[in-house]
């Protein structure tokens, strides 16, 4: 239709496809089960403001997705994007790891036009089912030339929030999603999207990382701080070939002796360490201790960016200071 966006929708699977024997299901249910098309045929009425396609990527619980499935996602939504006639693109995808899909095209997108990411803590046969306001919010703001330039957005709850600050902060409860350090850059009000900030750090179109012509991802690790915590998880993830490990630290990225020795010895063999946080919220910040043995600080990025950061970062460089100051700008 002439004068209206076209929006691209593409199916990844999750819980917003998920069906239950009942509707009294709310966490028993077949992940990825009700078609994309299925989703959106109740909303006829939407075809009067946007014009829909859709494309099925895959059908799997996000816990199932792997880097080189994100890759071929982000490689696919570039393709669309580059089309003259999509103008925006939403994605359906599990919760579980949303995050990290999310934020991962935020660093290998180099576009303008909004890609949105949406899915839904119960499933599409339940009682009071999320997902299908949530998806018609998402293209409601991918359909917003105010989203554009934005980097990639997690629409759910109402809530636009940006790839980067997001977080999955609940295991079943419909707001789950949050931005706890920075909060949300919008929100979707009677279908219309309100921004009231700007994401400063790098991304999209101002990222570096092209992903075009990589065909194996670095391998990087993440392993748990915690009382008395062994080299043990460690030293697996040396021996199993570990370019990148980051560590879900205590408190503000602290490392107790026996595990610090070890992935010191581990930065001597040339394998990049980032100190993250198990904590929700909170900058990672530097300390001498670590700067010394030439740890990277993660900033505010939880352990599973930093993994997604720290993969990208080791196809450019090895350098720990040059790491570094990419934490700094993404």
């Amino acid at each position: 239709m002439a004068g209206v966006p076209r929006i691209m929708v593409l199916g990844t699977g999750g819980t917003i496809a998920g069906k239950g024997a009942s509707s009294l299901d709310l966490t028993r249910y077949e992940v990825a089960d009700v078609p994309l098309e299925g989703l959106l045929r109740p909303f006829s009425e939407l075809n009067t403001v946007m014009e829909l396609a859709t494309e099925q990527i895959f059908n799997l619980p996000s816990s199932e997705l792997t880097l080189e499935d994100l890759r071929h996602l982000a490689l696919r939504v570039r393709d669309l994007l580059e089309q003259p006639d999509v103008d925006g693109v939403v994605i359906t995808h599990g919760t579980d790891t949303l995050e990290e899909t999310a934020y991962f095209l935020n660093l290998t997108l180099p576009v303008t036009k909004p890609v949105v990411l949406t899915g839904a803590m119960r499933p599409a046969t339940a009682v009071g089912a999320d997902g299908l306001l949530n998806l018609v919010q998402a293209l409601c703001v991918a359909a917003s030339p105010e989203a554009a330039g934005q980097g990639v957005l997690v629409v759910l709850n109402s809530e636009i929030n940006a790839a980067a600050d997001v977080i999955k902060m609940n295991t079943s409860r419909p707001e789950a999603f949050m931005s706890p350090d920075y909060g949300a850059l919008g929100l979707v009000e009677d279908l219309r999207p309100v921004f009231f900030r700007e994401v400063r750090r790098l991304h999209t179109y101002r990222s570096l990382f092209d992903i075009r012509d990589l065909r194996i991802l670095p391998k990087v690790g993440i392993l748990m701080g915690y009382l008395d915590v062994g080299p043990e998880a460690a030293e697996g993830l040396i021996a199993g070939g570990a370019q990148g490990i980051v560590v879900a630290c205590v408190g503000n990225g602290n490392i107790n002796r026996p595990l610090f020795q070890v992935l010191k010895e581990a930065v001597a063999q040339g394998i990049v360490v980032v100190r993250a946080s198990r904590c929700i919220s909170g900058n990672v910040s530097a300390k001498v201790r670590f700067d010394e043995e030439q740890f990277i600080a993660s900033g505010a990025l939880n352990p599973q960016k930093a993994r997604i950061l720290l993969t990208l970062a080791l196809t450019k460089t090895a350098s720990p200071g040059e790491i570094q100051a990419l934490f700094h700008e993404y």
